[in-house]
């Protein structure tokens, strides 16, 4: 809530700057960037999760460290995939159910109000007594609708940008929105004032907002399945390493091995010098043990390996550099350049044709 208060002075300074001339075009300028401080404050985590954690860390024997001295965070044991999982059920799960509870009572309960000398006709008056009745609720202001659109538009963002993710998404942000419709009618019918209403066409601006939103998603959970998933590793592993790609090989699980596959080897004698080793570990580091983690490098310059770059060219195969509607937009343009000469050239050689005497069959372009 407090950061809240405090994009809305940061907005409110970035907009007057610009001088807008009308009232849309002010709330429009605050809606974006009230949403965009929102949408990197909720989304910052979940980014980091997904596309960071665990990739700048180093690996044993040349790890990342803070000051020299702090190690970064890792992803789990099976994938950094899991986090993220967590994150969003945390998310999804506990910050909507207390966010609605805070929500609700933070909303003060109307007080009785005491009649005051000359009022005791006036109360007698339905109409005046219901007014009455509504002064005494909490009041409202401009960002009462907009605070609800906004709640609405973020919990949209995390239901399908990182779904691919955390599949139930929907199915809780649902539930969810079962239980806030009445909360909001509650809050609308007996805890606030009545709205003034306002003319409107459509939502405004949040439109484009949810357009933006929905693009976004499909660019961000294509690069979970690509980069924070296991799927382009153990497809790499199915069609290239794995028991399948052998002969005579039927009835065996084409990910069999895929596990120790994805795991690259460590000397321990490669510790950093200042590294603190177990005593097990130590007596055994002059016998050149290995130890296990999951990356895939060499175990010579723990440099990556083949099975790394043929992962990340077919990542880049799936993501194009040009998009097929540019493509599509070129032949386009080319196709119609084209036709435009022909319509210059064509002519011309039948005027030729016929200084010379030919006789041309009739054509149309």
């Amino acid at each position: 809530a407090h950061a809240l208060v405090i994009y809305r002075v940061i907005a409110t300074a970035l907009f007057t700057q610009k001088k807008p001339r009308t009232f849309s075009q002010r709330e429009n300028n605050f809606t974006v960037k009230i949403f965009t401080f929102q949408f990197f404050t909720n989304f910052s985590s979940l980014i980091y999760i997904a596309f960071f954690l665990g990739r700048i860390n180093g690996h044993p024997g040349n790890y990342v460290r803070v000051a020299g001295k702090w190690r970064l965070e890792e992803c789990h044991p099976s994938g950094c995939i899991t986090d993220l999982f967590i994150q969003m059920a945390t998310i999804m799960l506990l910050k909507q159910t207390l966010s609605n509870v805070v929500e609700y009572l933070k909303q003060q309960r109307p007080k009785k109000r005491s009649v005051m000398l000359g009022e005791e006709e006036e109360a007698e008056d339905p109409c005046k007594r219901h007014w009455l009745s509504n002064y005494q609720l909490n009041e409202v202001n401009i960002f009462s609708l907009f605070d609800e659109f906004l709640e609405m538009v973020i919990q949209y963002s995390f239901t399908t940008i990182f779904v691919a993710a955390f599949p139930l998404a929907p199915l809780l942000a649902f539930c969810n929105n079962l239980f806030e419709i009445h909360l909001d009618a509650i809050k609308m019918m007996r805890l606030r004032r009545r709205m003034v209403p306002r003319k409107a066409n459509d939502i405004g601006i949040w439109l484009q907002v949810l357009e933006a939103i929905g693009i976004l998603a499909v660019i961000g959970n294509g690069l979970v399945i690509a980069i924070t998933s296991d799927f382009i590793p153990v497809q790499v592993y199915k069609y290239t390493y794995s028991p399948c790609m052998m002969k005579n090989t039927t009835g065996v699980d084409c990910s069999t091995g895929y596990i120790n596959h994805s795991l690259s080897v460590f000397r321990i004698r490669d510790f950093e010098p200042y590294t603190k080793v177990s005593e097990m570990g130590a007596g055994l580091a002059p016998m050149g043990l290995c130890r296990r983690y999951r990356d895939y490098r060499n175990a010579d310059d723990y440099g990556y390996t083949v099975q790394f770059w043929r992962g990340e060219l077919i990542a880049a195969w799936y993501i194009p550099d040009v998009p097929q509607s540019v493509k599509n937009q070129f032949l386009h343009r080319k196709h119609n350049n084209l036709r435009k000469e022909l319509r210059w050239v064509m002519p011309l050689r039948k005027i030729s044709k016929l200084k010379q005497g030919e006789i041309l069959p009739k054509f149309s372009i």
